[in-house]
C-alpha cells in the first residue's frame, strides 16, 4: 500500500484517500457493523472503529475473512501473506515437507476459501512443472505464494504472453487479461498436448519476452514486479522457461523488499519477537495450575499478540484453532 503523509503531503484528498483504499476499509467497517449490529454496539461505535483500523494498520485484519476481501487491496494480500508465515513458521523451523493439499488445509484455516488454483499455482513454481503432488519446503512454498498472490493479475497476462509466443502468435495480439481470463487459466495450462509440453521445455526468446512484459507494464493497471528485476532475470539466458523465471523472481531480494511482508530467506524461519512471545505463553501455561493447555493458550496469546480483527468473537472457534498452530506444538495440517 502506498504510504502517504496526509498531514505534509500535497496529495489532493480524493487521491489520498484513493491510494490508501481508505474508503474500502471504510465501507467495509460499516457493512460489519451493519451485519453484526447487536455484537459491535456493546463495543460503543468509536472503539469499535478505532480497533477496526488499528487492526487494519497491525495485519491482522485479515484473518478468518473470505477470499475476495483479502485480496481486494495490496495492502490485503500482503497482510495475509505476513499471517501465513507468522502462523506457520515453525514448519519451516522443523524442517517439515508438505504436499500442495496439506498448504491449502493450513491456508483455509487462515481464509476458509481461499482456492486450490492460487495453491497450485505457487506449487508449480517451485517444482518448475505442473507435477503438483510433491512434497516442498516452507520457505520455498511460501516466497512462491507471495510472488503468485501478490501480483496474480499480472502474472496472468505473462503467461498469457508466454503461451502467444510458445504459438508463434505475434506479441501485438496479445491482449491484457480480464478477471473472467483469470479464472481460465487453470483450465486453459491444463490443455496441453505432447507437441505444446515439448514447446514449453524449450522455452521462449528472453529479449522478446521482455519486450513484451514492459509493453504490458505500460497498459497494465495492477501492481506489478519492479522491471529492472524482470530484465535482470530474463537477461541472464537466451531462452527462458516460464515457471523458472517465476522462481527466479520469488527468489529475487528486491521483489521481497517491495512487497514488504516477509524478510529476507535468509531470516525468514528468524523472528526474535514471536519467539519472545512463546516462551511467555509457555512460561504462563507452565505455571497455571489446573488449567488446561487449550484455554491457557488462547488466553496467552491474546495478551502477547497483536490485537486482532474486530471480527474475532464472530469467528472464535477458528481462532483457537489458528492460535494454536501458532504456538510451538508441531502443524498437523491433515486434520483439516
Amino acid at each position: 500500500m502506498t504510504r502517504v503523509n496526509r498531514f505534509n503531503s500535497p496529495v489532493p484528498d480524493h487521491e489520498y484517500l484513493a491510494d490508501g483504499d481508505v474508503l474500502f476499509y471504510l465501507r467495509d467497517a460499516v457493512t460489519q457493523l451493519l451485519d453484526h449490529q447487536q455484537e459491535y454496539t456493546t463495543f460503543g461505535l468509536i472503539r469499535y472503529f478505532a480497533e477496526y483500523f488499528s487492526s487494519v494498520k497491525n495485519s491482522n485484519h485479515v484473518l478468518f475473512r473470505e477470499y475476495n476481501y483479502i485480496r481486494a487491496t495490496p495492502h490485503n494480500r500482503a497482510s495475509f501473506i505476513r499471517v501465513f508465515w507468522r502462523c506457520y513458521r515453525q514448519i519451516g523451523k522443523s524442517g517439515d515437507l508438505l504436499s500442495t493439499l496439506e498448504y491449502r488445509s493450513l491456508l483455509q484455516l487462515l481464509c476458509p476459501d481461499f482456492p486450490l488454483e492460487m495453491v497450485q499455482l505457487a506449487a508449480r513454481v517451485v517444482q518448475m512443472e505442473d507435477v503438483i503432488d510433491c512434497l516442498m519446503s516452507f520457505s520455498d512454498f511460501l516466497y512462491a505464494l507471495q510472488l503468485q498472490f501478490y501480483y496474480q493479475e499480472f502474472l496472468n497476462g505473462v503467461l498469457l504472453i508466454y503461451q502467444d509466443l510458445l504459438a508463434g502468435k505475434s506479441p501485438n495480439i496479445v491482449i491484457v487479461p480480464t478477471s473472467t481470463s483469470i479464472d481460465q487459466l487453470p483450465s486453459v495450462a491444463a490443455e496441453d498436448n505432447s507437441k505444446e509440453k515439448q514447446q514449453q521445455q524449450d522455452g521462449v526468446d528472453s529479449s522478446t519476452l521482455a519486450q513484451c512484459i514492459d509493453a504490458l507494464c505500460d497498459r497494465s493497471k495492477h501492481s506489478h514486479p519492479p522491471r529492472s528485476c524482470m530484465r535482470e532475470v530474463l537477461e541472464q539466458t537466451n531462452k527462458v522457461y516460464y515457471y523458472s523465471f517465476q522462481m527466479s523472481l520469488a527468489k529475487h531480494p528486491s521483489i521481497n523488499q517491495t512487497i514488504g511482508a516477509l524478510p529476507s530467506r535468509a531470516d525468514v524461519l528468524i523472528d526474535p519477537e514471536m519467539d519472545q512471545d512463546l516462551d511467555k505463553l509457555i512460561a504462563q501455561i507452565s505455571v497455571s495450575p489446573g488449567s488446561n493447555s487449550g484455554g491457557s493458550a488462547v488466553g496467552g496469546l491474546k495478551e502477547v499478540q497483536s490485537r486482532a480483527s474486530p471480527r474475532r468473537n464472530i469467528h472464535h472457534r477458528r481462532k483457537i484453532e489458528v492460535e494454536s498452530d501458532c504456538s510451538t506444538e508441531e502443524t498437523d495440517s491433515s486434520e483439516n
